[in-house]
């Protein structure tokens, strides 16, 4: 459980990268860090739209040596959304990140108090 506070985004990342290094010893530098930053935007995502102050988000990490699964529950059910893109805006290129690390593996399941945003990050 994470507090819904920004600096739980970086607890966030260390949590992931010891935990992949701790259960997948072989996975790449590369692999390493495409999940510390799927896992960045999906809890700052959720910090940003899916809680309100005082609630928690659960980050649910899997990994089995070809790929690592990392999914963020959060309390709202509004399911996040695709924005055009645009060099003016410094936010909104999450859902872009996944597309590009996580080709057709990520998605959203409803929850019965919220949801939970999941990505896959292949083995490299």
């Amino acid at each position: 459980m994470l507090d819904s506070e920004p600096q739980s985004v970086r607890i966030a990342r260390d949590f992931v990268r010891g935990y992949v290094e701790n259960n997948a010893p072989d996975a790449s530098p590369d692999h390493l860090d495409a999940c510390v930053l799927v896992t960045s935007e999906l809890v700052t995502n959720s910090i940003r739209y899916g809680t309100e102050p005082g609630d928690f988000v659960r980050l649910v990490l899997d990994t089995d040596g070809t790929r690592t699964r990392v999914e963020v529950h959060d309390p709202v059910r509004r399911r996040p959304r695709r924005r055009p893109v645009s060099d003016d805006r410094t936010r909104g290129r999450g859902l872009l990140v996944l597309d590009a690390l996580c080709p057709d593996r990520w998605g959203l399941s409803d929850r019965p108090m919220g949801k939970a945003v999941w990505a896959e990050v292949k083995a490299t």
